[in-house]
């Protein structure tokens, strides 16, 4: 596979309805908002969906059955609930496949092992940073020689930006209730009722940005298959993502923008092809001129799946 030659802008325009798309823990899980009260969907939440459909998409390779069409598309960072194999850490993760290939977890052996293996190493990148492991104790007491650990970071091609609404948004908060026993009490009767809240975004149009610079897909060989992997998906960003909080049909992607350059540096500046796109407050774009950018011609603009 030729590593990616020409780089790339993207842009994905969402809508919520009745969803809390991106709860914060250290407010009550109430939707995230700037201070100026537009929603805020974060970076690192929108790359954990990007990771769950490449693992589903991993899946559908038959990555599980060791076909070949499926090598080096596996995911590392996968979350507990979504997760294909029986590593219980990152690091477990790491070192059954640097055994299963014969290798110790040497920098640069780390860094072009993990990158042919997984595909998010590949695209975001990756910080491996494993603590000392502490040997056994010597008769006197004191620690035997362990292994030092390592601390290597590998920085990806792929960037996503944060989500942002195009208006203020309006967060319902509802009091919920729950009237069952949670533990069996002394007396044997029914525990008190637990008193919670659910918050939800009523409606709302959020836009985010990314770019893929071929610079740096040099060096973690992110390649223009992977490009096209993350393109496929990005319609989907929302399917097999339902919960509490965020219910079937409540969030979905209305469109994917695709501007592809025809060179290595680009013929504009991300911020200036990002810029062009003018959305609307029902979701409508407007496009401004931009030079080699035409629909079919270096713009690909697709519909949510």
């Amino acid at each position: 596979m030729s590593t990616l030659q020409n780089k790339i802008d993207f842009a994905v325009i969402l809508r919520v309805k009745n969803a809390n798309p991106n709860g914060d823990p250290l407010n009550s899980n109430r939707p995230r908002t700037n201070y100026e009260n537009f929603g805020e969907i974060t970076d690192v939440c929108i790359k954990r969906k990007i990771r769950d459909r490449l693992v589903e998409r991993f899946v559908k390779l038959g990555g599980k059955e060791g076909k070949a069409e499926a090598k080096g598309q596996a995911v590392f960072v996968q979350s507990d609930d979504r997760k294909i194999d029986d590593a219980t850490s990152l690091r477990d993760r790491a070192e059954k496949h640097f055994k299963s290939v014969g290798k110790t977890l040497g920098a640069d052996e780390t860094v072009n092992l993990a990158c042919a293996e997984w595909i998010d190493v590949r695209a975001f990148g990756q910080l491996f940073a494993l603590s000392k492991k502490k040997g056994k104790k010597k008769e006197d007491g004191s620690d035997e020689e362990g292994d030092a650990g390592i601390s290597i970071g590998i920085r990806g091609p792929v960037t996503v930006q944060s989500a942002f609404s195009l208006v203020p948004i309006d967060i319902t908060s509802t009091q919920i209730t729950k009237s069952v026993n949670g533990e069996d009490t002394k007396d044997g009767k029914r525990s008190s009722d637990t008193m919670g809240m659910k918050h939800r975004v009523d409606q709302g149009i959020y836009v985010f940005y990314g770019s893929m610079n071929p610079q740096l897909a040099e060096k973690t060989k992110f390649s223009e298959e992977d490009a096209e992997a993350i393109k496929e998906i990005l319609p989907k960003l929302f399917e097999n993502d339902e919960s509490s909080a965020r219910p079937a049909g409540s969030m979905e992607v209305i469109k994917v923008l695709w501007w592809k350059h025809n060179c290595k540096s680009g013929q504009h500046s991300s911020a200036k092809v990002h810029g062009s796109l003018k959305i609307q407050p029902d979701g409508n774009i407007e496009l401004s001129k931009l030079d080699g950018f035409e629909k079919g011609k270096g713009l690909e603009i697709f519909e949510g799946f």
